[in-house]
């Protein structure tokens, strides 16, 4: 079964639920930037490289009904790329890839071809996403061998991003070229993406894997059972410090205590140029019920006051490398990172 996160049909984009995973497949038709926005804000699409591809078209089927004169239509795009902005604060991808759209139609002469062009545009970014998390996992293998077994937290396969993947990628390309690969995917509260995403794509993979709570992972790597831990990305700042789903800076300092190489996955559309360190990355923070409830029902006592950051803050100094689609990023990451985007 090929698992999608989006499909654009000409007219609307498509957009797999995730939030009924994996015991419904419920497609959610988006036909307006407002449903769009809805989509990528309750998390019916996540992974930043998809919500950046969505908001793309975002773009697009917002731009769809506007008037031709240019410079009505491009003070009502920015309008409309200020809004799909605002669905989530965290992931680069998102105002990227709107501001990749806008810029497309600023420098386009012929007003009668604007939506043509950013149509063009969304398209082209679907398929770049595509080919860049190939790469990923061309590149990523490389730092495994036969008999590995590589720890992942939250999600990063297709689901997470147009296809392939980026951390998955890294996975499911070092299974295919090495023998007896397997997998620890962490369950990822308190959304659960692990035990409802990735198990589901291991599974339709035909990746050995175990699936474990978020705590266990400390014991499991005292006992000698990680070769490497492989998570992704939702922006990384200029100096390599990377913001990923909450959790992930707890397994990187895990993983620096027990000898484990700890890296980090994503495409070079993640990084943040224009960000000196993590401390200036906006964290999310969600909403209090999914903390106090699981599967819809309350776990938490009434009247209770919660803390729920989507994200966390991965210090560059607990990293040992960054895998993106222009190959693998070494320390010290300031250089490293300014030579990749060079290229």
């Amino acid at each position: 079964m090929e698992i999608r996160s989006l499909k654009f049909d000409g007219e609307v984009l498509h957009i797999l639920d995730q939030r009924r995973l994996p015991f419904e497949f419920i497609d959610v038709p988006c036909k307006t930037e407002k449903d769009v926005w809805q989509a990528i804000n309750k998390m019916m699409i996540r992974g930043a490289p998809a919500i950046g591809v969505a908001a793309a078209y975002g773009m697009y089927l917002g731009a769809k009904n506007l008037p031709l004169k240019k410079e009505t239509f491009l003070k009502e795009l920015k309008k409309i790329k200020e809004y799909l902005d605002s669905a989530r604060p965290t992931a680069v991808n998102l105002k990227w890839a709107t501001q990749r759209i806008y810029e497309v139609a600023e420098k386009n002469k012929d007003s009668k071809e604007l939506k043509k062009i950013i149509l063009q545009e969304a398209m082209a970014m679907e398929k770049e996403d595509a080919e860049r998390n190939y790469r990923i996992g061309e590149y990523g293998s490389a730092l495994f061998k036969d008999n590995d077994t590589i720890m992942t937290i939250c999600n990063t396969g297709a689901l997470a991003t147009v296809a392939y993947g980026t951390a998955f990628s890294v996975i499911k390309r070092s299974f295919e070229k090495y023998k007896n690969i397997k997998v620890i995917a962490l369950e990822t509260r308190p959304y659960l993406q692990g035990a409802r995403l990735t198990a589901l794509e291991l599974k339709e993979a035909h990746i050995p894997f175990h699936l474990i709570t978020d705590n266990m992972s400390g014991f499991i790597m005292s006992k000698n059972m990680v070769n490497g831990v492989v998570v992704g990305a939702d922006r990384i700042a200029s100096n390599g410090d990377t913001a990923n789903k909450i959790g992930t800076y707890t397994l990187a300092v895990l993983a620096m205590y027990h000898k484990i190489p700890f890296y980090v996955a994503a495409p070079i559309s993640t990084i943040d140029p224009d960000i000196a360190s993590g401390e200036e990355i906006p964290i999310e923070e969600r909403n209090p019920d999914e903390v106090t409830h699981c599967g819809g029902k309350r776990i938490a006592p009434e009247g209770i006051k919660v803390y729920n950051p989507a994200f966390d803050i991965t210090p560059n100094r607990l990293i040992d490398a960054i895998i993106t689609d222009r190959g693998v990023l070494k320390k010290p990451f300031t250089e490293s990172i300014k030579e990749i985007l060079k290229k």
